[in-house]
């Protein structure tokens, strides 16, 4: 009986299980504008402002700030970060598309000619999650 309440009512809400991601920003230069966070959770979306799993942002603070994303089920994800000091709520960028403002990635880094991969920015959620940025 014991078994059949499990599998029927607590084994679904098992497999929906949400989650949440702490992202622990540092080295954010001034208080001016908004730290922005978009999760992606592949690689075809990666880096899409359209196509943006789940977006958040937080005031900045000089230091660091931290941002919690709740309800994230349990999945494969990767992370970019941009200060908009300007608080205009785009990525400014030059003419050769080059970010003008501080962006940042989960695991990854910014290469001589470009962002990196998803899958160098990936990482499982199967549980809450922390996660550290240098700005």
């Amino acid at each position: 009986m014991r078994k059949m309440l499990f599998f029927t009512v607590l084994a679904p809400l098992w497999v929906f299980s949400q989650n949440t991601i702490s992202v622990h920003i540092n080295n954010v230069e001034s208080n001016e504008g908004q730290i922005k966070v978009a999760i992606y959770d592949s690689d075809d979306s990666f880096l899409s402002f359209e196509q943006v799993y789940r977006g958040s942002n937080v005031k900045a603070q000089k230091g660091q700030v931290i941002l919690r994303m709740e309800n994230i089920p349990s999945g494969e994800y990767a992370l970019a970060v941009f200060h908009d000091e300007n608080g205009n709520g785009k990525l400014d960028t030059n003419w050769l598309g080059i970010p003008k403002e501080r962006v940042a990635f989960s695991h990854g880094k910014m290469k001589t000619f470009g962002p990196p991969k998803y899958k160098e920015c990936a990482f499982k959620v199967t549980a809450d999650h922390e996660i550290s940025i240098d700005l």
